[in-house]
C-alpha cells in the first residue's frame, strides 16, 4: 500500500461551500443513489450513479433533483426510508442547524413542498438519524447532554438525559427498539426503546464521534483523541483494537456499508485541509490516504466501497479497490 496521497476517484462541482453530505443509506427503487448536500442557507438533493454500477456511465452521472431554501447553515441531515424515486417520488430528509431545531423537509418533487419545524433542545445538535424501517421516528442528540426520539406522528419526544453531550447516534437496522448514543466524555450506551432504559455500555476516553456498523451490528468503532477504536460488542465493554490514526485530533468515523471491514476516519477540519483514512481491519496501514480542502463530513455510499466529502465547492469521492 503506497503512502502517497490519493487523489479523489470523482469529483462534483457544487455552488458553494458543502458543510455537510449524506448518501441515503436506502434504496431509492431506481438504479441511482440518492445524496443529499447542505450548506449556507439550502439543501441539494441528488441522484448519482457510478462507472461501477453502470457500464454505459463515463466516472459519475450526477442529476439534481431538487434545491431547497434553508433558513440557516445546515449543520447535520439524515434520511428517511420513505425517500425513492419509483413509484409516486417522495423525497424526505431531516436537517439540523444552530437555532437548535429540525427541520424535516418533504417534497413529491413537483408542487408539494413542505417544512415542518420541531423544538425541543436548548443546545446545539450534533447527530441525528431516522428510524431505518418506516421512518416514523427520528433521534437526535446534542449538547443539552439529551437525546431525544421524536415522533412524526406527533406525540410528545421521549428524553433520555445523558452525563455529557451526545455526539452520535445509531439506530439498530433491524432491531427498531435499540438505539446507540455516544457521549462526548466517553461512553457509548445502547438503550431500549420499548423501556427506556440503558441495556448496555462501552468505554474509552473522550469520543468525537462513533457508528455502529450497519452490516454487522456486534462491531462498533469510535474515534477519541487521534486513535480509532473498535468494539465486538458480543466480548467486552473495552474496544477490541486501537490504533493512532492522525496527528491532529480525529473528528469522524464511519462504517462502510459494503463491507464490514471496511471504514474511514477524518482528521479535524483545518485551516486549509482534512485528511481522510480509509482502513481496512485485515491491514495495518490505511488502504486510502486522502485530502479534503475544509472538509468537514464524511458519508458511504449504500453499495459500493466508495465515501463523499464534502469539501470547498465540490464532493469528492474516493473509491476503495477491494
Amino acid at each position: 500500500w503506497k503512502d502517497a496521497r490519493n487523489n479523489p476517484s470523482y469529483t462534483v462541482p457544487c455552488d458553494d461551500y458543502v458543510h455537510v453530505v449524506e448518501f441515503s443509506p436506502f434504496s431509492s427503487g431506481t438504479s441511482a443513489s440518492l445524496l443529499a448536500y447542505g450548506g449556507n442557507q439550502f439543501v441539494v438533493v441528488a441522484t448519482c450513479l457510478f462507472q461501477e454500477e453502470d457500464m454505459e456511465v463515463e466516472g459519475v452521472e450526477f442529476n439534481v433533483l431538487r434545491a431547497f431554501h434553508h433558513d440557516l447553515r445546515v449543520d447535520a441531515l439524515a434520511w428517511s426510508p420513505e425517500s425513492r424515486l419509483d413509484r409516486i417520488p417522495t423525497l424526505r430528509l431531516c436537517t439540523a442547524a444552530a437555532d437548535r431545531k429540525l427541520r424535516l423537509l418533504t417534497s413529491d418533487l413537483q408542487d408539494r413542498h413542505e417544512v415542518e419545524v420541531m423544538e425541543g433542545h436548548t443546545s446545539y445538535i450534533n447527530h441525528l438519524v431516522f428510524e431505518p424501517t418506516e421512518g416514523k421516528q427520528i433521534a437526535s442528540v446534542s449538547d443539552d447532554h439529551t437525546c431525544r426520539v421524536w415522533d412524526l406522528d406527533g406525540r410528545k419526544p421521549t428524553i433520555f438525559r445523558l452525563r455529557s453531550p451526545g455526539v452520535s447516534v445509531c439506530w439498530h437496522p433491524e432491531e427498531v427498539f435499540k438505539l446507540m448514543v455516544a457521549e462526548k466524555k466517553g461512553t457509548i450506551r445502547f438503550y431500549d426503546l420499548a423501556t427506556h432504559q440503558a441495556i448496555l455500555s462501552l468505554d474509552c476516553g473522550p469520543i468525537a464521534s462513533a457508528d455502529w456498523c450497519f452490516s454487522n451490528p456486534i462491531k462498533v468503532g469510535a474515534v477519541s483523541g487521534n486513535d480509532w477504536l473498535i468494539w465486538d460488542i458480543t466480548r467486552s465493554s473495552y474496544p477490541q483494537e486501537k490504533r493512532p490514526a492522525h496527528r491532529d485530533k480525529a473528528h469522524l468515523f464511519r462504517w462502510s456499508r459494503a463491507n464490514d471491514n471496511l471504514f474511514a476516519t477524518t482528521g479535524c477540519p483545518g485551516k486549509i485541509s482534512s485528511q481522510l483514512l480509509i482502513h481496512h481491519l485485515g491491514h495495518p496501514q490505511p488502504v486510502t490516504v486522502g485530502f479534503a480542502t475544509v472538509g468537514s463530513c464524511l458519508s458511504w455510499h449504500r453499495t459500493l466501497p466508495l465515501c463523499v466529502v464534502g469539501c470547498d465547492r465540490k464532493l469528492c469521492f474516493w473509491m476503495t479497490e477491494m
